[in-house]
């Protein structure tokens, strides 16, 4: 597996790989005392929301409720604890929006309307949600120079945030992820696009090996123009995007991608950054979701990534 180093960078030959196979990885991203202080603020957030999952309340009970409590029980390895509190937070995201029902099935959703877990693999895999409330150095993240430019090179100099998060694959969890390409490719029939819509991005908070599930993906599986079948299987000519601490990871959303199983003592731990299109709609809405007065405390450019001045106005 080629890998770039970010001390020494050709913006257009890590383009042309990403283009080329799907994926690309630089190494030396993060280092030194901002690398450190990234990482300890995300391991308190995820003890601190280990110990306090999210609880925005509750609403009222629907006829669709035994239907997603069956959809999320068949499609993620999730405690009953867990899922009880996501419907609790669909039901009262549901209230938010004045009961306005869902003309499909939940496995027809547009997952961008849809609550996901945050406690994955029977509580030993964690997600942090909404990074831009939680964790102060996010514009030092999305408006890194090489991982911004690669993604403006890609998706237009007005592309925003669809979402960013953290991840944490628990030790001994070991079926790692199903095959899959990423919201809103799961909705799209095939062939999908022939161009880019989203690219994801991993920050590495912890070296990424083949023991501890460093990231699959299936190279040149983004002109297919097709989703993978899902399941947790080996697919042929695979590549494991193993790199150092500190290191990005970046695939197209329609490159087919997975994490592997983690058979060490400790968690693999990531920061994932999602970006779109400027006219598609984005998987999180930070304009409500992170307090004013933390924006405040951002650059008019990671303001305008998180979505501000990039939604519709009230014309009239």
């Amino acid at each position: 597996m080629q890998t770039f180093d970010a001390t020494n960078i050709d913006q257009d030959a890590v383009l042309g790989h990403l283009m080329e196979h799907g994926y690309v990885v630089v190494e030396n991203m993060l280092v030194g005392d901002e690398f450190e202080e990234i990482r300890d603020a995300v391991a308190k957030q995820f003890a601190k929301e280990q110990e306090q999952p999210y609880e925005p309340g509750d609403g009222p009970e629907t006829d669709q409720d035994e239907e997603l409590r069956q959809y999320f029980q068949d499609s993620y390895t999730i405690s009953e604890a867990e899922l009880d509190r996501l419907l609790r937070r669909i039901r009262h995201t549901r209230a938010e929006n004045m009961d306005a029902p869902w003309p499909v099935k939940p496995s027809e959703m547009n997952k961008s309307f849809l609550h996901l877990p945050t406690l994955f693999d029977y509580d030993e895999s964690p997600r942090i949600w909404n990074i831009p409330a939680k964790l102060k150095q996010t514009p030092k993240l999305i408006e890194h120079p090489i991982m911004l430019g690669l993604m403006r090179a890609t998706l237009g100099q007005d592309c925003t945030v669809s979402d960013i998060s953290a991840t944490s694959l628990g030790p001994h969890t070991e079926v790692g992820g199903a095959w899959h390409i990423d919201a809103p490719l799961t909705q799209m029939p095939e062939p999908l696009p022939d161009i880019p819509l989203t690219v994801q991005n991993a920050w590495m908070l912890d070296d990424f090996t083949l023991e501890n599930g460093a990231t699959r993906v299936l190279p040149k599986s983004h002109l297919l123009r097709k989703k993978p079948t899902w399941g947790y299987h080996s697919e042929e000519g695979e590549v494991i995007l193993t790199a150092p601490a500190g290191s990005m990871a970046m695939w197209l959303s329609q490159t087919w991608h997975k994490s592997g199983p983690n058979t060490t003592d400790h968690p693999r731990r990531a920061i994932l950054g999602y970006f779109c299109r400027s006219w598609i709609k984005p998987f999180s809405d930070y304009t409500r979701a992170v307090p004013r007065e933390i924006m405040e405390t951002y650059s008019p450019t990671a303001r305008y990534l998180l979505g501000w001045s990039a939604f519709g106005p009230k014309r009239g």
